[in-house]
């Protein structure tokens, strides 16, 4: 190899060093916005299904069966959420113990 071809080699490892924070900032936010949005749906749910069950416990609710069908899906969006947060720790503990 070449000293110019090692000068240019170099260069564009800078280059690409020197592009590679901006790139990643969009991708953060997109996942930011992804898991906000995940545990705004979810806290949401768990909201309405908290006032459903206020609500059958004074005998205000005519659809038992609709309180009930609310109170499944957001258990069953919570245990999702719980588990795609333990993925994603999981995730994040193998990387830290990847030795550099």
């Amino acid at each position: 190899m070449t000293v110019a071809a090692i000068d240019a080699l170099q260069s564009a490892a800078v280059q690409l060093q020197a592009q590679a924070p901006a790139a990643a900032a969009p991708v953060a936010a997109q996942f930011d916005a992804l898991v906000h949005s995940g545990l705004t749906g979810v806290n949401r749910a768990l909201l309405q299904t908290e006032t459903d069950a206020q609500r059958l416990a004074v005998g205000d609710v005519q659809n038992l069966h609709q309180v009930m069908i609310h109170m499944e899906e957001a258990k069953a969006s919570f245990q999702l959420f719980l588990q795609v947060r333990n993925r994603l720790l999981d995730a994040y503990q193998e990387v830290m113990r990847m030795q550099i």
